[in-house]
């Protein structure tokens, strides 16, 4: 590791308070912080409790004031209509200090909270931007999501208003959304003002007030000033319970937190393009969308289409040439689905992504043959980085912005300074290099991650902090090695139970995605009379390949015998059109763990197309019980 690293990883952890003052002097603050952490309710904490600043004028006024009112703040690429619109920063604020007005106008104050239900056009990020300049909490809810999940979230939410627009564009369909908020205000019981902004390409008629009509007449809003410890948004992410949980990230540890990882993990600047590849909806498009970027100077790129199909494999290399995109952030199922579609980077040659310096991505395992893959043919750097909804930026990654340290394929790298990350046994020891363990963070957990869950101080308590007294559980397994790098092994629920030994599915994975023929895949336990769980592969082809599933499915067990042992008895394989995913790229591995045990299953709310796992319960289970409605 590189002294750069190591120095500024031990400042942080030997003395976090000088650490996060020091990197407070990023954010212009209304009122200074004068110490940086308050442990009074242990282990709830709180970051720059005597603070106060607005994040909306960190994110736009005071680049401005400071001479970057011509720059481009966002830039918006639609592939689904062909329309590209770049807007300044003067341009930017504009629209937001009219729109935080028109909200204003509505009710809207400080603390109140707004559901943000829109697609990926430039109104989402100036919603958000809004709220924030407002002083109020936004909860943005993906588009399309259902009514049923739109209206637990009003519910436990409880918001003064609704922003939505007349629908949302996908390959081959249009989603309007004009009835799935009826549906849920209906569900909810509530009666709500509802802004809608109007898209030409879906001109539904509507009783709803209009954005453009209340953006046209408003007067512009000053920033409001709020304590740092306020919330600035609600996210909600799945409970195992069923009942979402409300994720609260603040106002003053999230925009110092921002700022340092755009300078310290990305290397991206003042004026210096970065495209995080993914939607408002999570929280990347939080984080690496709408606020990081901005609250350093940068420019963001807001796009509206897919990696492939929106027209083909190259379309991303056509957003970095066209933007002179600096980073690209993404997740690896959308390299994994360009390479299906494109596994010689044919498209690649018709652009020139010279402006490229590193592609990041997160949200799902990086198996060792994308990375591969992704960093022959880019020729970058190619950096997985490990994070969470609830952390809101990164807990391992390697840092681009510190003297870089050396890649290892399969590991997101080392902890992110502030994050005191340890692997532990189930008896709270911590385990020897090269030992699986429970992954916890101790606490505090830097800035930037969550105050706790909406409502349900209890909850965050059970489900985070109990496990491991003084430390967070974020859930997944895994084991750091001699270097200090982290190798994430999945969920802890991922870990399969095969005759006593416990077998990483990630790592099982890992050695089929090295199949030439093989574009992706999962592994999933499945009930064994005799093992316990035994293995079980899924797998999708690259365009072309040729190979029959009888001869694949030998090579694979070779494969796997190779890599993890006999002991990982695999013998199962069954190829596949595609794999069921969240939207964000998750593998929905439980979900496909109770097609095949016979049970029936709920389709998830985060799916990305259900279609996908209708296709794949017919083709394991033909007899299958059908889904509840």
């Amino acid at each position: 590791m590189s002294a750069s690293y190591r120095a500024t990883y031990q400042a942080s952890i030997d003395d976090p308070e000088a650490f996060w003052l020091a990197a407070a002097a990023a954010i212009d603050w209304i009122t200074q912080p004068t110490r940086a952490l308050d442990d009074s309710a242990a282990p709830l904490y709180r970051w720059y409790p005597d603070a106060e600043l607005n994040t909306c004028f960190n994110a736009l006024d005071r680049h401005v004031r400071d001479g970057r009112a011509d720059q481009p703040a966002l830039i918006y690429d639609s592939a689904m209509t062909g329309t590209t619109r770049s807007y300044s920063y003067a341009e930017l604020l504009n629209h937001v200090a009219r729109f935080a007005g028109a909200l204003a106008a509505q009710g809207v104050g400080r603390g109140d909270r707004v559901i943000v239900y829109l697609p990926m056009i430039p109104e989402a990020a100036i919603a958000m931007l809004a709220c924030a300049r407002l002083g109020a909490v936004h909860s943005v809810v993906f588009g399309g999501f259902s009514a049923k999940e739109l209206a637990a979230r009003i519910v436990d939410a409880e918001p003064v208003l609704v922003v939505t627009a007349t629908g949302g564009l996908e390959p081959g369909r249009t989603v309007e959304y004009l009835p799935i908020v009826a549906d849920a205000l209906a569900s909810a019981g509530v009666e709500l003002p509802v802004i809608v902004k109007r898209r030409k390409e879906i001109p539904v008629e509507h009783d709803w007030l209009d954005w453009d009509e209340l953006e046209a007449d408003a007067e512009p809003a000053d920033p409001v000033p709020v304590a740092a410890t306020d919330p600035l948004y609600i996210l909600y992410t799945s409970g195992t319970t069923g009942k979402p949980k409300g994720v609260v990230r603040d106002n003053g540890g999230h925009a110092v937190a921002m700022a340092w990882s755009m300078q310290y993990i990305y290397d991206v600047g003042p004026g210096q393009v970065m495209w995080a590849a993914s939607d408002v909806g999570w929280v990347v498009g939080h984080s690496y969308i709408v606020y990081a970027p901005l609250l350093v100077g940068a420019t963001t790129v807001v796009y509206e289409g897919k990696p492939v199909g929106t027209p083909d494999a190259g379309a991303f290399w056509r957003v970095i040439q066209d933007h002179r995109v600096r980073v690209l952030f993404t997740a690896p199922t959308a390299i994994r689905a360009i390479r299906k579609a494109d596994p010689d980077a044919a498209a690649l040659a018709r652009y020139d992504i010279s402006s490229l310096q590193t592609l990041f991505v997160a949200g799902e395992r990086l198996d060792p043959a994308t990375f591969e893959w992704a960093r022959q043919v880019l020729d970058r750097p190619v950096v997985d980085h490990w994070w969470q909804t609830e952390t809101g930026w990164a807990i391992c990654a390697n840092p681009r912005g510190l003297e870089p340290l050396p890649i290892k394929p399969g590991s997101p790298s080392v902890p992110v300074p502030g994050y005191r990350l340890q692997v532990l046994a189930g008896d709270g020891s911590p385990v020897p290099a090269g030992t699986e363990g429970a992954i916890v963070l101790g606490l505090p957990l830097p800035p930037g991650t969550l105050t706790g869950l909406w409502r349900a101080g209890d909850r965050y308590l059970a489900s985070y902090l109990s496990a491991y007294p003084g430390n967070y559980l974020t859930g997944d397994d895994g084991y750091l090695d001699d270097d200090g790098y982290l190798y994430v092994l999945g969920r802890s629920d991922d870990v399969i139970n095969v005759a006593g030994h416990r077998l990483s599915s990630g790592a099982m994975e890992a050695a089929i995605a090295g199949h030439p023929a093989v574009a992706e895949c999962a592994v999933i336990g499945i009930p064994d009379e005799l093992k316990g769980d035994r293995p079980s592969g899924y797998v999708v082809l690259k365009e072309g390949a040729d190979v029959t599933e009888a001869q694949l499915r030998e090579e694979l067990i070779i494969r796997v015998r190779h890599d993890i042992g006999a002991v990982a008895a695999f013998r199962d394989v069954t190829v596949v059109a595609a794999l069921p995913k969240t939207r964000s790229g998750k593998i929905l591995r439980k979900t496909m763990r109770q097609i095949v045990a016979g049970q029936d299953y709920p389709v998830p709310s985060t799916i990305e197309d259900p279609a996908v796992l209708d296709a794949l319960a017919d083709r394991l289970r033909p007899d299958r019980p059908r889904p509840p409605e």
